[in-house]
């Protein structure tokens, strides 16, 4: 319910942004310091009118002091619409870092390995999978059977220059890759180069949280929230925000199990 005040030591209006529990249009006859003032509320506003010439010396004379008040409703509006963003954006970031994860190969053969490999394919840049199926015929190797086999040569020339430190088998049908073993500094050094990703996905959730704190910020910068509004939302918002640091914990700890399990 929408409370408003009028002190007469304060000389003050105040309004805080609640609902009023009223029908679409109620106007009632207010007694304020000898003046009889109106006060009309539709959804989102508040009406106070002065019967007599003034009301406040901080109101204009003979005129209608407007208060707008933020219902319920479009506060959980604002709040859905800025939180949803803010969802989407960190999922888009766990998904780029679950990306470049993938792209870093531990002990056991997986077709996410080759992600990133992009292929000249008839003068224009493709990813891999769009132009080859990728299996796992055992943990220690990757088969890749082009559709087109005129593309073969690329594919495999692709492979070679990438940063996967693979040889491809090319015989004239398919491409061969198999994963050598990898050495213990070699997994130490894959393990730090996860740690970073995992750290640039952190950095992506924070700055992600920042701009939905900002989003905040201007809403009550233009009087649509009140500072009360914003603390409880930016609690929410940071809520979501350590749910989405576990995930990303959760992730890495994990790949680096499998970089340093022998």
């Amino acid at each position: 319910m929408a409370m408003y005040s009028l002190s007469p030591s304060t000389s003050s209006i105040r309004s805080i942004y609640q609902r009023p529990r009223i029908s679409a249009k109620l106007t009632t006859l207010v007694p304020h310091q000898g003046n009889l003032l109106s006060w009309s509320s539709s959804v989102s506003y508040v009406k106070l009118k002065a019967k007599n010439d003034i009301v406040d010396k901080k109101l204009p004379q003979k005129g209608n002091a407007i208060i707008k008040c933020a219902t319920l409703e479009e506060i959980e509006a604002e709040k859905t619409l800025i939180e949803k963003n803010a969802k989407d954006r960190m999922e888009k970031a766990i998904d780029s870092m679950l990306s470049s994860f993938n792209s870093i190969r531990t002990g056991r053969s997986n077709p996410a390995m080759l992600d990133k490999i992009e292929v000249e394919y008839y003068g224009s840049p493709v990813n891999l999978k769009t132009i080859a199926q990728i299996s796992t015929p055992d943990s220690s190797s990757l088969l890749v059977q082009p559709y087109d086999k005129s593309s073969l040569k690329a594919i495999e020339k692709a492979i070679v220059n990438s940063d996967l430190g693979m040889t491809p088998s090319n015989d004239g049908d398919v491409i061969r890759l198999s994963l050598p073993q990898l050495t213990s500094e070699r997994r130490k050094e894959l393990s730090k180069v996860v740690a970073k990703q995992a750290e640039e996905g952190r950095v992506a959730i924070r700055n992600i949280r920042r701009d939905a704190i900002k989003a905040y910020d201007k809403l009550e910068k233009e009087k649509k929230l009140s500072e009360d509004n914003i603390k409880d939302l930016s609690a929410d918002l940071q809520k979501v925000t350590d749910e989405y640091m576990k995930r990303i914990d959760s992730i890495f700890k994990q790949k680096e199990k499998e970089l340093l399990t022998v």
